[in-house]
């Protein structure tokens, strides 16, 4: 199933998209790969998706993607007396350890790490920034705060801290758990880690996935942009979290670290995903508005691997329409005349690696010379995170032997995957390239292409080597 765009498309299922026929439709609507919400997807419903997306893989013959999302920390005030409770700019409220209902002065915060850790002057969101509370008086067990804004409190609404740096780490328990699952399927490529606040929160988690999924770190909190070089370095990917993000720090301030993320992953050759209320119109309506088909392609513009979709495809009335429209929107963006001059300006430098070297040669050498298409063998998929990283105006096609390498590099932008075994000598390597490019679309008898491997072959992280070649009439290799 050949793709006619570069940046990828990430569709949440859930209710509105749980069963195999609409996973199909999602599928061939445009959806790249799918996300699984730990939020809300129980262990066994979490198998049962993972089993329906894999036979649509197979019957569709194209590596798919899957990412399980992490819950994260939810934090969250105790229960009130009266559900609900009004509030006064400037009155005294106060949080504490108290497991009593609450009532207009006070209410009970089971998070004793927060208790612990905010200072006077910090500020407390409460449900999405509603309420803004200001810590007056801290010891360890109360907050006396201030209200500077907001009327209303209720039962278990969300608590927010963009001052605060909390001592516990990003995984909870049910976290935990949800890993433990996660790895024992086999079958995830990626998992999300929600509210990364420092680079230390990723160390133990990639101790215990080995390797074994790629890490997306889910950027949220404003304690995370103040280290994001270092969060990016060990991350396997980021994903700009808009929603959490727009609550504890300034909305207006949310497009301009949007730009400023991509461009360091990119920078750092790491795939970034940008999300949150992209499409949010059409949960409940057809088609969406001017301002969110603006947002989309400002996403595309800036060169993000993919963009997601939410509730739009897990519990919207119409999921395939909103993806649908997202890959129009996408296919359209890319062939604006400004495009390439906007993509161009943008492009990094290249490593002083052989890698880079090789990728920034392939991509010069494909523009030059007007070649259809760049192939890269690649098992690790670094030499695909490489290539994708040059943003070529060609398509990209990428070889792995190895499923799950082609699994994960389906989230990266530019890249068509292709599961392929490793080549028995150069000319199989030529001709299998050809051939695949021909069956795939991108190429026809006459075309000139070029390919990326390393020699000697199979040898991971050993690109050292390009070969321009063209089609022949067979799909093999003109003579």
């Amino acid at each position: 199933m050949k793709r006619n765009r570069k940046v990828k498309i990430l569709a949440t299922l859930g209710p509105a998209s749980s069963d195999e026929a609409m996973i199909r439709k999602l599928h061939e609507a445009g959806a790249d790969l799918f996300r699984i919400n730990m939020s809300h997807a129980s262990h066994d419903g979490m198998r049962d998706l993972i089993k329906r997306i894999r036979a649509v893989e197979a019957e569709c013959g194209r590596p798919i993607g899957i990412l399980a999302d992490l819950q994260g920390p939810k934090l969250r005030v105790g229960k009130f007396a009266n559900t609900t409770v009004e509030l006064v700019p400037g009155q005294t409220f106060t949080l504490d350890d108290n497991e009593a209902l609450g009532d207009n002065t006070r209410v009970f915060l089971p998070h004793p790490e927060i208790l612990q850790s905010v200072k006077p002057g910090h500020r407390l969101l409460i449900d999405d920034g509603k309420l803004h509370l200001r810590a007056e008086k801290c010891d360890g067990k109360t907050i006396v705060c201030t209200v500077v804004s907001g009327t209303k409190i209720s039962d278990r609404k969300g608590v927010s801290l963009p001052d605060t740096l909390l001592t516990s780490g990003a995984l909870t328990p049910k976290d935990w758990a949800d890993l433990d699952a996660v790895l024992a399927t086999n079958e995830v490529d990626w998992v999300a880690l929600s509210f990364i606040q420092r680079p230390e929160d990723l160390a133990d988690v990639r101790k215990v996935a080995r390797g074994r999924v790629g890490l997306m770190s889910k950027i949220e909190k404003p304690q995370a942009i103040e280290r994001i070089d270092e969060i990016i370095e060990l991350s396997d990917a980021l994903m700009v979290a808009r929603g959490d993000l727009g609550v504890e720090m300034p909305l207006e301030a949310v497009p301009g670290l949007q730009k400023q993320l991509i461009r360091a992953c990119r920078r750092a050759g790491k795939p970034v995903v940008v999300a949150t209320q992209m499409l949010e119109s059409m949960i409940t309506s057809p088609v969406p508005t001017r301002a969110e088909v603006s947002d989309v392609a400002t996403a595309v513009f800036e060169g993000a691997d993919a963009i997601m979709l939410s509730a739009e495809s897990a519990s919207g009335q119409y999921p395939v329409e909103a993806v649908a429209t997202m890959a129009s929107i996408a296919y359209t963006i890319e062939r604006e005349p400004h495009y390439p001059g906007i993509i161009y300006a943008q492009r990094p430098q290249p490593e002083a690696t052989g890698a880079d070297a090789i990728s920034l040669a392939a991509r010069q050498i494909a523009e030059t010379l007007k070649l259809t298409s760049i192939v890269c063998y690649t098992s690790s998929g670094n030499t695909g995170l490489r290539a994708s990283r040059e943003r070529p105006e060609v398509p990209i096609i990428a070889l792995s032997p190895i499923i799950e390498t082609a699994r994960r590099l389906s989230i990266v932008w530019g890249l068509h995957c292709v599961v392929s075994s490793e080549p028995t000598d150069l000319d199989d390597m030529v001709n299998r390239a050809c051939r695949i490019v021909a069956s795939e679309g991108f190429g026809k008898p006459g075309d000139r292409i070029i390919i990326s491997a390393g020699v000697p072959l199979g040898t991971p992280g050993a690109t050292n080597m390009l070969r321009i070649a063209y089609i022949g009439s067979d799909g093999l290799s003109g003579v």
